[in-house]
């Protein structure tokens, strides 16, 4: 048996089917994942993610600390709430976690992990910590629901206290609220708008059963997953990890390379893979025949090499097979992936595939 979220058992009253994830018994489906998958994109819909891990960092030097530890620099969040999203590295460049931190004031920082590198990730927090006095607090009495869908933050913000629910609808995208009981976060997996709510965990059924009432579809992990890889989303342990760098993964946006003189951990392996020219590159694939991308089929771009597929899926919005895959960096618009023993046409594309409900390449 592994470890539950205090959802758990409202998900098996309601026909979940479970399955291990990262350690943990988490739903993949109540019934239909497609229709799961749609109904965030065309309406609202929830999950449980009780099984991130939520942390507060606090201490006098805690800025300091996050802009040695992040490739990413939180001395750009100036606003209380403002969120930014980063990896963590290892000395040689390799991923440790990517993650959301919230600027809370200058003394406190929350922090939200991947479930399956928490252990590791709080390990790593603790010993960099040491340097700068930082205390490293993980939330773990909280439980975490996010809800997504275009109608998803008017159907949340029906079940909160008024007070709370102004406060929410008025904060803008990669914002977070402290409300008490509640933190609201106008963040997400899936591509479209909606809330990450945390919440302490003895009040997350009753937050839940208020959600379905309201009109918000249980949702499981697998059209997160679907949901998450049309919308150009890297899932840790697919699509990059601790033997791949944010270069190699399509993260490229998410190091802060200015001031020149932060030295991040992780700065001068990445600065090395950038002056090389030769890094491999993570781009989106769509395939053009018949047939399901998965991880692990193997790439092959013509007069150039071999690369891998991380992540691939059935697209329910565009009815097609979608992937990412990490190439060659000089892989051009075309390459062929070996499915069940046949190379199947594929064509390079710049993810995302979906955004905000719309389909966002040509096809």
């Amino acid at each position: 048996m592994g470890l539950r979220t205090p959802l758990f058992d409202t998900h098996v009253a309601a026909g979940a089917r479970t399955v291990d994830f990262g350690g943990w018994d988490m739903p993949v489906n109540y019934g239909s994942q497609i229709e799961e998958h749609h109904a965030v994109r065309r309406d609202a819909g929830m999950f449980d993610v009780s099984h991130m891990c939520v942390v507060d960092l606090r201490g006098d030097r805690v800025c300091d600390y996050l802009r040695r530890l992040l490739a990413n620099d939180v001395a750009k969040l100036t606003q209380p709430g403002k969120a930014l999203y980063s990896c963590m590295l290892r000395d040689h460049g390799g991923v440790i976690d990517d993650l959301i931190v919230y600027y809370m004031n200058d003394h406190w920082y929350r922090m939200v992990v991947n479930a399956g590198t928490r252990d590791k990730d709080i390990e790593w927090l603790r010993q960099v910590a040491a340097g700068y006095g930082v205390a490293v607090e993980p939330r773990t009495e909280l439980a975490m629901i996010a809800v997504q869908g275009p109608n998803a933050r008017a159907k949340a913000a029906s079940v909160m206290h008024p007070d709370i629910a102004q406060r929410a609808l008025e904060i803008g995208p990669f914002f977070g609220i402290d409300a008490g009981s509640l933190f609201v976060a106008r963040t997400g997996y899936t591509g479209e708008d909606g809330f990450e709510i945390m919440l302490p965990a003895e009040h997350a059924v009753a937050l839940w059963q208020g959600l379905r009432i309201a009109g918000v579809a249980p949702c499981g992990l697998g059209a997160r997953d679907t949901l998450r890889l049309e919308a150009g989303m890297n899932l840790y342990g697919n699509d990059m990890d601790e033997t791949t760098s944010p270069l190699e993964s399509g993260l490229n946006w998410t190091i802060a390379w200015d001031p020149q003189d932060r030295d991040f951990i992780g700065r001068g392996a990445l600065a090395a893979q950038k002056a090389s020219g030769d890094t491999r590159k993570l781009v989106g694939l769509l395939v053009e025949d018949r047939a399901v991308l998965r991880s692990h089929q193997k790439v092959i771009v013509a007069a150039v090499g071999e690369g891998e597929v991380t992540s691939g899926t059935f697209s329910p919005t565009l009815q097609r097979s979608i992937g990412f895959a990490r190439v060659p960096a000089k892989t051009g618009d075309r390459c062929e992936v070996e499915i069940r023993g046949k190379l199947v046409a594929a064509r390079v594309v710049r993810p995302p595939f979906v955004r905000h409900g719309k389909v966002a390449i040509a096809l």
